[in-house]
Order: C-alpha cells, then sequence, then structure tokens
C-alpha cells in the first residue's frame, strides 16, 4: 500500500511538473538558444559565401577592369536583396532592431516567421557583396523572429511571445560577438526596454546555449586583440571625459546622417526595389579607396588599434564610413549600425589618442586604449544603450583593464546624447514612421490616468466555496482567465487563473474549492493611484489586477485588466496629441 501511494503522489508530481509555467519555459528557452544559435552560425557562413562569390568570382569575371572591378561588386549584391526585400519581406529592409522593437511594442512580440529566413538572406547578401553594415541587427531580427514564431506556432500568451523574442535576440547577439552577458542585457535594455526580473532567467539560459552552440562551430577567439593598458595618470581621467564629449557627438551626427540620406533616397523617383543598386554604386566607388569600407569592417578595426593606420588616414575613415553606411541603409540596403559604430567610433578614438598621446606621452595611455574606449561611447551615443555597450566591449576584447575609462566615456556619451537629440538611431526610426515608444513620453501618460477612469467597475467574482471543477466551467463558459475570489461576507480573499488550476490538474477530484488554490494576498491597485503608479509597482506583469476601496483593503471596487490600461493610455495619447496641436 505504502508503495502505491508513492506511485499516486509520484505520478501526480510529474503531471504537474509537465504542465508548469517554469518547466515550459526553461525548455523553451533552452530551444530558442539552440535555434538562434545555429541561426548566427548559419548567417556567418552565408556572409562568407557570398563575400566569396562576389568579391573572388567577382575578380574574375571582371578581370578586365583591374582593381575597378569592385564598384560593381555591391550594385550587383543591390540588384538581388532590393526585389528579395520589396517582394517577400518588407520588413528586412534597414537594420533589423527597430521593426524588433516595434513589434514589442504595437504586436505583442508577433513576427511573420518568414522575416527570419528572407533577413538572413538579403542581410547576408548585403553585407557579402559589401555594405556597409554590421551583423548585429539581421542577428537580433532573425533570432527575435524564431522566438516570436516558436511562441505562435504553440499558441501562447502575448508575455510569453514577447519573452521568447527576447530570448532570440539574446541568442542572436551572444552567438554572433561571443558575448552572452551584453546579449541578455541588449534583449532587457534595448528591445524590452526594461529589465524584467521573472524574464530574466530564461533570457540567460537562451543566450548561454547560443554561445555554446557558437563556440562549438566557430572557436572562441576574441574579435579584437588589444594591447595591455592601465590608467597611467589619474590626469587621463580628463581625456576620458573629453572622448565621452566627442563620443556623443559622433553617435548623434551619424544618426542625422543615416536618416538624411535616407530622405535623399526616398525623394528619389526610381524604383523602390533598385534604389539598393544606386547605393551600392555610390558605395563601392567609396571602397576603392579603402576595402576596409565593406562589410562589418572588423579589419579596418584592427588596423587601427594596432597601430597601422596614420592621423589623416583615421579622420578620413571616420567620415567615410558615416557617409558609406548611411548610403547602404538608405537605399535600401539590409544590416545593422552596431559594427559601423564601432568602425566610427575605433577611428574617432584612435585619432584621439595620437593627438593626446604626442602631446602629453607621459599621461595618456595608447591610442588603442582610447580607439577601443570611443567605440562603446559612440555606440551608446547613437544607440542610448549604455550597459550593453560597456560590456560588449568588454566581452569582444577580454581586456578588463578598459572597464573604468569605459564606464567614464559611456556615461557621458549617453547623457550628452539624450541631451542632443531624444531619440537613438533606433526609436527615430520608428517615430519617423509615426510610431512613439520613448519612455518618458509614456511615463507622462500614464501619470495623468487615474486606476478608477480605466478600470472594468463590474467584473465577475467566484466565492472561495466554489468547487475547482465548477471554476473549469466558468473559465471554458466565459472564456476569462481569472476572477478576484470573496470570503462569504463578499470581502477580497485573492486572485484564482488558469495558471492556479493547472498546477493542481488531477485533484480537483479530491473536492478542492476555489479558496485552496487561489492566490492570497495579492499585488492591488488603489481608484485613486495612477496608472504610472501602478504599473511600475512591480517587476511582475499580471492579465488583471484587483481594485480596492482605500478605506477598506478587502473591499473590491473594479479590476485593471491589460486591456483596460491600453484602451485608457491610447485614450489619452490622442487627447495630448490634440492639446499640441492648438
Amino acid at each position: 500500500m505504502p508503495e502505491k501511494r508513492n506511485s499516486s503522489r509520484l505520478r501526480t508530481y510529474l503531471k504537474r511538473l509537465s504542465s508548469s509555467e517554469v518547466v515550459t519555459g526553461l525548455g523553451l528557452s533552452v530551444l530558442i538558444g539552440v535555434v538562434s544559435g545555429l541561426g548566427a552560425v548559419g548567417f556567418r557562413w552565408l556572409i562568407n559565401s557570398f563575400d566569396t562569390l562576389f568579391f573572388d568570382g567577382g575578380s574574375k569575371l571582371l578581370s578586365f577592369m583591374g582593381d575597378y572591378y569592385i564598384i560593381l561588386i555591391p550594385a550587383a549584391g543591390g540588384l538581388l536583396v532590393g526585389p528579395i526585400i520589396y517582394f517577400l519581406a518588407r520588413e528586412a529592409k534597414g537594420h533589423g532592431v527597430p521593426e524588433v522593437m516595434e513589434a514589442v511594442a504595437m504586436r505583442g512580440g508577433r513576427i511573420r516567421p518568414r522575416v527570419a529566413i528572407i533577413k538572413s538572406l538579403a542581410s547576408a547578401l548585403c553585407i557579402g557583396s559589401g555594405g556597409s553594415v554590421g551583423r548585429e541587427g539581421p542577428i537580433v531580427q532573425i533570432g527575435a523572429s524564431a522566438g516570436s514564431a516558436v511562441a505562435q506556432w504553440l499558441k501562447l500568451p502575448e508575455e510569453s511571445v514577447t519573452t521568447l523574442v527576447a530570448c532570440g535576440a539574446a541568442g542572436g547577439i551572444s552567438a554572433t560577438f561571443n558575448a552572452p552577458i551584453a546579449g541578455v542585457l541588449f534583449a532587457m535594455e534595448v528591445i524590452l526596454g526594461r529589465v524584467v526580473t521573472h524574464r530574466f532567467a530564461y533570457v540567460v539560459i537562451s543566450s548561454v546555449i547560443a554561445d555554446f552552440i557558437a563556440h562549438s562551430f566557430l572557436g572562441t577567439a576574441r574579435a579584437f586583440v588589444v594591447p595591455e593598458f592601465n590608467i597611467t595618470s589619474p590626469w587621463e581621467i580628463g581625456f576620458y571625459a573629453i572622448l565621452g564629449v566627442l563620443a556623443a557627438f559622433g553617435g548623434v551626427f551619424f544618426t542625422k546622417i543615416l536618416y538624411w540620406f535616407e530622405d535623399i533616397f526616398e525623394k528619389i523617383k526610381f524604383p523602390e526595389y533598385l534604389k539598393p543598386v544606386l547605393g551600392g554604386l555610390l558605395m563601392g566607388v567609396i571602397g576603392l579607396y579603402s576595402t576596409d569600407l565593406f562589410g562589418v569592417g572588423y579589419e579596418g578595426i584592427q588596423n587601427a588599434l594596432s597601430g597601422n593606420l596614420t592621423l589623416g588616414v583615421l579622420m578620413l575613415l571616420f567620415v567615410l564610413k558615416i557617409v558609406a553606411t548611411s548610403i547602404t541603409i538608405g537605399s535600401g540596403g539590409s544590416g545593422g549600425v552596431f559594427a559601423p559604430s564601432l568602425f566610427i567610433g575605433a577611428m574617432m578614438g584612435t585619432a584621439f589618442g595620437m593627438v593626446v598621446n604626442g602631446i602629453f606621452p607621459d599621461i595618456a595611455a595608447s591610442p588603442a586604449a582610447y580607439g577601443v574606449v570611443a567605440m562603446a561611447a559612440v555606440f551608446s551615443g547613437a544607440a542610448r544603450a549604455p550597459f550593453s555597450a560597456i560590456l560588449i566591449i568588454f566581452e569582444m576584447t577580454g581586456a578588463y583593464s578598459i572597464i573604468l575609462p569605459v564606464m567614464i566615456t559611456v556615461g557621458i556619451s549617453t547623457v550628452l546624447a539624450r541631451h542632443l537629440s531624444r531619440e537613438s538611431i533606433y526609436t527615430l526610426k520608428l517615430l519617423r514612421r509615426g510610431i512613439d515608444i520613448g519612455q518618458d513620453e509614456v511615463s507622462d501618460v500614464m501619470r495623468t490616468i487615474k486606476v478608477k477612469e480605466a478600470m472594468t467597475k463590474d467584473f465577475p467574482t467566484v466565492l472561495s466555496a466554489m468547487k475547482v471543477r465548477e471554476l473549469m466551467k466558468l473559465f471554458q463558459k466565459t472564456g476569462l482567465h481569472g476572477f478576484p475570489v470573496l470570503n462569504e461576507d463578499d470581502s477580497l480573499l485573492g486572485m484564482v487563473t488558469m495558471a492556479d488550476v493547472e498546477r493542481h490538474l488531477g485533484e480537483e477530484e479530491n473536492g478542492l474549492t476555489v479558496g485552496d488554490i487561489a492566490t492570497r494576498s495579492p499585488f492591488v491597485a488603489y481608484p485613486e493611484q495612477s496608472l504610472e503608479r501602478v504599473v511600475g509597482g512591480t517587476d511582475d506583469e499580471y492579465g488583471r489586477i484587483p481594485v480596492v476601496s482605500e478605506n477598506n483593503g478587502y473591499h473590491l471596487v473594479g479590476v485593471l485588466q491589460r486591456q483596460d490600461i491600453i484602451t485608457a493610455y491610447r485614450r489619452a495619447l490622442r487627447k495630448m496629441k490634440r492639446e499640441r496641436l492648438r
């Protein structure tokens, strides 16, 4: 008999475990880590294959042109990239990260499954044929699309969709740059816009798994080799502070020029799917000066950090890279802005290091030190992602001694860039489409809305004495996923959801009541609170929050649902915009 009871308990436990949200989340985060890791490896292989095809094959096919053959290579790539994007997936145009941010903010993380395939092909063609763009945007969109596709196929709720999108984005960054920590922070800081504690572990797991997959195929080598250096004098902090100011202007300047070129190409009367050919021809002409301007440009960065370039060449490459990337993306190419930001920062920082090292040789570090630091600072000035910038540079170089200078320079660059321009290089693209996901404006609007203006007043409730099997029927009948639970005296006991029922599957025949499984002492809101106060009052996400009287915390006066918040926010935002137009 004891053995039978133990066997029964084990089956019940395993049944609960298999239906647990935690186990499901862990399994899916591992799956997305594997998929995004393999996606990153495959994407790198595609880029290398197209690079060989275009440049090695092109040099033979166009040998009669001599070195001038490279003018036509980016144009040939544009001839393929334009139609692929235009006719198969418009979302694959541009740098990719804004499209993922838009999907998370506006569509609950839902991305068309085909985007991963089209983005892989289009971006690999663009980079492989010499387009001056990076890998981070495409791989973020590829990983996020894979996560979204899995979540949609499983018909998961919105919160789970956005979590898997973040898992895919983190895995992509991790596998592409050998930077698992930065991958997690990039997903939280840029894609989700905030660190959500209960999602953090899932994103970490995906990032680590993806990095492990990439190591298995690509090895563990660092992206850049940098010399050892230390802060030689306290006065050197001042040099890094000046560099932070310059980096802020560099990041904002890059952003402005990028979208200025986009406007220019938008005005050109020419079929949209052929505009990348025009951009490719211009890119080819620029590439005549230096082939380091083609593709992601890591060889050019390494040349700068190794001291192989003169001051004049560094400054010229700084300007040409901004122009080349702006032309590639502005004309309709597909690729990221992270690698170009690193290139721009490396040229600027190394040039600055040469100047201060020449004037103050006993105080200033080697020019390469300033080059590495400026790489992070320019990216953060453009993307407003200081945590990601600091960690991704550390992980790509492995130089711990640069952390303090990087933190100082990135901090100054981020603060000043925000003062110079409200929008980042990612959010500005969305704003130009009429989509404003700026956290400041969201907070301003949410601050004006009281809970009592948004809540649902007559929300259905259940009594604590109700049997769980009756509750299951009520869920099926109403289509709702949660109810407030009241005691016999109508006081609030807690909340009960479908997840609570699933955790006790197989036990309802034991006469369980709603009171037995309900979540007691739930997070509550009050009628006079602002939505900002409620939403910001917890790291967890709730589908519905009970609203109780301020005078009697057990008296239920309504329920605040996620849809109530969205509806009230949109109503208030429209009102605010009308008032601004007056």
